[in-house]
């Protein structure tokens, strides 16, 4: 598993690597900031891109001064910058949780949506939205995603182990079952006519919905699990070299699987809550970004988590400016662009770096 671009399991990083790494955040994160900006342009209110960073200078400036608010800065806070960062956060989630799958299963064709999690977190959601317990609790949705997702990694884990527990069984396995979720949906929302549009737009995928109230709930649970996956880092470039040797290092596999399952499903789940389902990003962007910085984890985690952000983010403000009666549903935006890219990225790039 000797390669330029593959995982290191010592403390030091080369310093290729190293400079690699710095160059991508250094242009992401000011990609990212211009982007974000350009994203409140965009809406049924018009602005440019200076009225756009002006009236978000001025939503900062007047948390200090408690100057009031004009329509401009209104629209940028309470309908603009919710959705934005809700945007961010999905982004850099889904593509956390791609990457740590990718290496716990060590099978980089999987992500959350292959092996099921994302059909089980829907499928949660969908029940608790049609029987109404939603209304007594703000928590009710992410907290009945993360239970389905959970529950279905654990079924594709488990049932994947009972056939010998290969690569591929995992992706088998996480077919089976969210095509079972999947299929238990339907009926489910078949019936429930009255509310079959609002339910397949969200399966669809779309942030129109976005409040404060949401961000402040993902940035509570994505932040924390971020800072595992990354602080996990390391002991991920050890699973690569499969469980025995990951063992013979000193890595408890059995418990570090436990804890990673739980972290992916948590992420996944609260993507999956607050803007349904959007597939591909966890499984091209850590393809993207291992060719840009290598196949570290220490550095891939962070870089793919950037990236994961402005794809996603690009592909907002594609589904807000492109629609002529209302706008796309991003999920399936994502969809359409990410399978030929993803063959394209395989057959051109797929030889020249392992996992």
């Amino acid at each position: 598993m000797k390669h330029e671009s593959g995982p290191d399991i010592t403390n030091k990083l080369h310093y290729d690597t190293k400079k690699r790494f710095l160059t991508v955040l250094a242009v992401g994160s000011v990609a990212l900031l211009v982007i974000f900006v350009f994203s409140l342009t965009q809406g049924h209110y018009v602005m440019t891109f200076m009225e756009a960073l002006d009236s978000l200078c001025g939503v900062i400036t007047s948390c200090f001064t408690g100057e009031e608010w004009d329509t401009g800065e209104m629209v940028i806070y309470h309908l603009r910058m919710p959705r934005s960062i809700s945007v961010i956060l999905v982004g850099m989630g889904l593509a956390a949780a791609g990457t740590a799958m990718q290496a716990m299963i060590r099978n980089p064709l999987v992500d959350p949506y292959i092996t099921g999690v994302s059909s089980g977190a829907s499928f949660g959601v969908i029940l608790v939205t049609l029987s109404g317990l939603f209304a007594f609790s703000a928590l009710t949705i992410p907290v009945a995603a993360a239970i389905g997702a959970i529950a279905a990694f654990a079924l594709t884990i488990t049932m994947s182990e009972m056939v010998g527990g290969r690569a591929m069984a995992y992706v088998l396995s996480g077919t089976i079952i969210a095509a079972g979720l999947s299929a238990a949906s339907t009926l489910v929302i078949t019936f429930n006519s009255a509310d079959y549009q609002s339910i397949m737009y969200w399966l669809f995928g779309t942030f129109a919905y976005q409040t404060w109230d949401n961000v402040y709930v993902m940035l509570c649970v994505l932040i924390p699990c971020f800072f595992v996956v990354i602080i996990a880092a390391k002991r991920l470039n050890m699973m690569l070299l499969g469980d025995e040797n990951a063992q013979y290092l000193g890595l408890n596999t059995r418990q570090f699987k436990r804890l990673m399952m739980t972290i992916i499903a948590i992420i996944t789940a609260m993507s999956v809550a607050y803007c349904g389902v959007i597939g591909f990003i966890g499984l091209i962007v850590p393809h993207l970004t291992r060719m840009l910085v290598g196949g570290d984890h220490r550095v891939l985690f962070p870089a793919s988590m950037l990236v994961g952000a402005i794809v996603l983010l690009v592909a907002d403000i594609f589904c807000k400016s492109v629609g002529t009666a209302g706008e796309l549903p991003i999920g399936a935006i994502v969809s359409v662009v990410g399978i030929p890219f993803f063959f394209a990225l395989l057959i051109k790039e797929g030889k020249h770096y392992v996992m």
